[in-house]
Formats: structure tokens, C-alpha cells, sequence
């Protein structure tokens, strides 16, 4: 079984991070219904043993004793870390794992990717190297980070060329949020295109998320929610965290992180869980990546009531299809009906019928002719 290691730089990072493993430890609880540590968790997790601070042995006989993320979290202000610390998911981090400190970046790339990026490399590095050794099979690096930010911006991208230093044969998959044309941060464009150069030159690929989409995407599920399309508010679903889908207590960006949160969930879940036509996480980047520095993917989610804690009637698959072409469920500002595709990947989880599936795919490729069109199924998980 393969493994991968998250790495949240910055503020924005720190919190889609944190929202990423609570839905992941919710959706491996609602399947692993023994509590059994087994290769699932593996992948993102690792099992210790609290009184000697090792990773058990005996993980394939049954044996829990801790579950601690595999993951780096970075920070040069303590805020959002400490609120992780000290909320439910405290206990599955360490200090070994945490790189932080108190002044903050001043939202300037520079100071983030030169002045912290040359003062704590060797910290970064020792953290990383010891998490990486914690792993059997270390398959890639997945970082989470912010453009318009000092320290998701240059910190963020810094950490991205050490990982292609220290670890050049690890794949590295980036999920940068963008900020919108109405960010109140004067610098976030010139941080934007400073880490754009180095998203370039050091990732191999990267999914950007843009902020004005979230919001668009929070705000068709209110409006939807409100007109009772959704129908009624379900509870304790593992599709959304505590603060996740559609609450009155929660703050805006909060559902924004969820949006995230769920795309990262999908795209691991074929490392995560077994399947008959599971995809392994490099084969993304080696169908979907024609040259090496044309990486960026457009990524969506269809259906959107899964985003949100709500009982719904099951929608037509052919819908869901469609949809996902759709403007109104991309997660950055494009129109796929009116772009050219050099590669497009569908990935569906749930138990759907093969026919249903290559059905709709004809379907799509004779209404827009993709160049290429791989197709992948997830049925472990419904």
C-alpha cells in the first residue's frame, strides 16, 4: 500500500488541511465499521503506539493505539495552528510535526519564499525527512496552500522546490487557491504571479481553486437550500464536517474550505480504498499532464448537494454528467463549453452500472469531442 504526505503552508492551507482530515476520518469510520487500523488508513495515516511514541508493528492485526496524520503543518503565525491544536483533531498531530512562527509574512511573497524560506529550510527538511521515513511506500506530496497570502504564497512554493530537491522521484500534487478580482489585499496579485513562476517550474500538478468560485458555489447551495430543493438538513453526515454545508454559526469561508476539503477527499479515494477500477494518484499526471510545465487541471464537483447536509432525492447519472461540464460547478471562473480539452478524467465513485457509465461518456464526447478521455470508477465507497 502506497502513502502520501500533506503538507499545509500558510493560514488558507492550514484550514482546507484540517477540514481534508476530519472528512477523511469521517468517511474511513462510516466504511471501517470494526475500527480496525488497516491498509485504507495507511495510506494517510499512521498508527503509534502513545507510550513509546513508535509506529506499531502489528498494524494488519487489529491493533489501535493513535492515529497520527501523516502530514507537515506550516505557519509563521500561530493563529490557525493553535485553533488546531486545540480543537477535536488535536491529538492527531504532534509537535514534531509543526513549523511555526509569530510574526507572520506581512502578505509579501518575498518575505515568505526568501526570509523564511532560507531561515527554516533546514527545519522543513528535517520534518519532512521524518516524516517521509515513517512511510513504506512514500507515492507523492500533496501541498496546500494559498496565492495571495505572504506565507501560502512564498513559503508555500518555497517548500515545493525543496520537495523536487530532497525528493525529485515523488510526485508532487498542489492545490493553490486563487484569490478573487475583489481580494482587499493589496499585494495578492503580485504574490499570485511571483508563485505562479515557481507552481511552474516545481510542481508536477497543480489544481487551482479560485475564491470568487467558492463563493458562487456557497452561494447556489443557500439559495438552493432555501428554496427547498434540498430538502430536509440531514445529521451527523460524514460528506461534511462540523462546520460544513449550510449552518447559520458558520463563517463564510468555512463552507468555501469544505468545497476544497471534498475535492481532495475524491481525488485520494482510489488511494484510500480498494477498487476493481481504481486509478493510482500518478496516473493523473501521466494522463492528464501532456508537457511537463502544462499541469493545471480544471477541476469540478458534481453533485453539489453533497456538499451540504441534506437528504435529496438521487439524481439522474446523466445529469451528473452533464454538470460536471457545467460553469456553475467549476472551481475556477471557465466555461468548459467553450475551451478545447487535451485531456479530460471523469472520476465517479458509487456503485454505477458500467453501461450507465460509458453511456454518458459517448454521450460527452460526441457533444464535445475531448482529444482524450480517461475514465475512472471508485465502488468501494457509496
Amino acid at each position: 500500500m502506497t502513502q502520501s504526505i500533506v503538507v499545509q503552508v500558510g493560514q488558507c492551507g492550514n484550514q482546507i488541511g484540517c477540514r481534508f482530515w476530519d472528512l477523511a476520518l469521517r468517511e474511513h469510520a462510516a466504511v471501517n465499521k470494526k475500527g480496525i487500523y488497516d491498509e485504507a488508513l495507511c495510506s494517510f495515516f499512521r498508527n503509534v503506539d502513545t507510550r513509546t511514541e513508535s509506529v506499531t508493528p502489528d498494524v494488519h492485526r487489529g491493533k489501535i493505539c493513535s492515529l497520527k496524520a501523516r502530514a507537515v503543518l506550516i505557519d509563521m503565525e500561530e493563529g490557525v495552528v493553535n485553533e488546531i491544536l486545540q480543537g477535536p483533531l488535536r491529538d492527531l498531530f504532534d509537535s514534531k510535526q509543526l513549523i511555526t512562527d509569530v510574526s507572520g509574512s506581512g502578505n509579501n511573497w518575498a518575505v515568505g519564499h526568501k526570509l523564511y524560506g532560507s531561515q527554516y529550510r533546514e527545519h522543513i527538511v528535517e520534518n519532512l525527512r521524518r516524516t517521509a521515513e515513517q512511510c513504506d511506500c512514500l507515492q507523492c506530496f500533496f501541498v496546500i496552500h494559498s496565492m495571495g497570502g505572504g506565507t501560502g504564497s512564498g513559503l508555500g512554493t518555497f517548500v515545493l522546490s525543496v520537495l523536487e530537491d530532497e525528493y525529485p522521484e515523488v510526485y508532487r500534487f498542489v492545490t493553490s487557491v486563487y484569490p478573487s478580482t475583489e481580494d482587499d489585499v493589496i499585494t495578492s496579485p503580485y504574490n499570485s504571479v511571483l508563485a505562479m513562476k515557481e507552481l511552474t517550474d516545481h510542481a508536477d500538478c497543480v489544481l487551482p481553486i479560485e475564491n470568487q468560485s467558492l463563493v458562487d458555489i456557497v452561494n447556489k447551495i443557500v439559495q438552493m437550500a432555501n428554496s427547498g430543493k434540498l430538502g430536509s438538513v440531514k445529521q451527523n453526515s460524514f460528506l461534511t464536517s462540523n462546520k460544513g454545508g449550510v449552518k447559520e454559526t458558520e463563517k463564510p469561508f468555512d463552507a468555501m474550505n469544505n468545497i476544497v476539503a471534498n475535492l481532495l477527499l475524491n481525488l485520494t479515494s482510489s488511494a484510500r480504498f480498494e477498487g476493481q477500477l481504481n486509478m493510482d494518484l500518478n496516473e493523473i499526471t501521466m494522463n492528464l499532464v501532456p508537457f511537463p510545465h502544462l499541469h493545471y487541471l480544471t477541476s469540478s464537483l458534481t453533485p453539489l448537494y453533497t456538499l451540504a447536509d441534506v437528504n435529496i432525492p438521487t439524481r439522474r447519472l446523466d445529469q451528473m454528467f452533464s454538470d460536471a461540464f457545467n460553469k456553475d460547478h467549476q472551481l475556477i471562473r471557465a466555461d468548459p463549453k467553450h475551451n478545447l480539452y487535451l485531456a479530460c478524467a471523469l472520476m465517479v465513485r458509487g456503485n454505477v452500472h458500467i453501461s450507465d457509465l460509458r453511456r454518458n461518456i459517448e454521450r460527452l464526447v460526441s457533444e464535445r469531442k475531448p482529444s482524450k478521455c480517461l475514465l475512472v470508477k471508485n465502488t468501494h465507497v457509496t
